[in-house]
């Protein structure tokens, strides 16, 4: 096997197991994997890949047109922009709470936090995978106070029970961006509920090329993931993903800036 199909194939497989995470670095990974084999035949492979991913789509379609150093100057410049938003949204001696792992966010957290801004996070495990403990590490490691939190407690960390300091923000990415609503890892429905009922603001932040006007699926992982041998019989779900309509949104912040969900809708549109 030579190394181009070594390396392409390494990228496919990386992107099904989850172990490259995040919409825009799976959309860049899937991008240098095009360009060593630039055809239809490699597109549908990598779409096929995660086909929960419109950011991977756009750039895939991009690169038919586009080289690969001018698609990936968008990427710094969004994050540029995301990261002055999140930055003026923030609060000093305030908590922010997130979920699972996004690369939009974290960055934007980790400038907040060497701009100056005095803050604490409060994150989860995110089971079964544990994207939180990348979240929880990359956080840590910039400086920023983390409380990691199991994902069934997620009502206690939003409740200000047991002694917890108040939440004052929920900032989650997204891996979709639809008219009606968002999709991302599961757990983000229950979050949006009790962020609601508790009176906290609920942001997105988001690159705009993860918009999409299709119909995305809702991934549904193997069951080994959950509980690898389990016993014959038991049936086991484990759906990667959840949709969480627009209503729950307090804003989403893109490289456009902070809106309602649904202005940003019709600027997409």
């Amino acid at each position: 096997m030579n190394s181009k199909k070594k390396r392409f194939d390494e990228i496919v497989k990386d992107i099904k197991k989850v172990r490259i995470q995040g919409a825009s670095s799976i959309a860049k990974a899937a991008l240098e994997a095009y360009y060593l084999f630039p055809n239809r035949k490699t597109r549908k492979i990598l779409l096929n890949s995660r086909p929960t991913e419109p950011m991977m789509e756009k750039v895939l379609e991009m690169a038919e047109k586009y080289s690969h150093g001018k698609i990936m100057k968008h990427f710094p410049y969004a994050q540029e922009k995301i990261n002055r938003v999140v930055f003026n949204l923030i609060r000093n001696d305030k908590v922010v709470f997130t979920h699972c792992h996004s690369t939009n966010v974290s960055k934007a957290l980790i400038y907040s936090h060497k701009k100056g801004k005095r803050f604490e996070v409060y994150t989860t495990e995110t089971r079964p995978l544990y994207q939180g403990r990348k979240t929880a590490s990359e956080l840590k490691k910039a400086g920023i106070k983390v409380t990691m939190f199991v994902d069934s407690s997620i009502g206690i960390a939003l409740s200000r029970k047991q002694g917890f300091k108040k939440v004052n923000r929920v900032i989650l990415g997204a891996d979709a961006l639809l008219k009606s609503g968002i999709i991302n890892k599961i757990g983000y429905g229950l979050v949006a509920r009790i962020a609601g009922e508790e009176k906290i603001h609920f942001y997105i932040v988001a690159d705009s090329w993860k918009f999409t006007g299709k119909k995305v699926p809702v991934e549904q992982r193997s069951l080994n993931e959950v509980w690898d041998k389990a016993p014959v019989n038991i049936k086991i779900r484990n759906p990667a993903f959840e949709f969480v309509p627009k209503k729950y949104i307090s804003g989403i912040i893109t490289e456009f800036g902070i809106m309602s969900y649904d202005i940003f809708v019709r600027k997409m549109s």
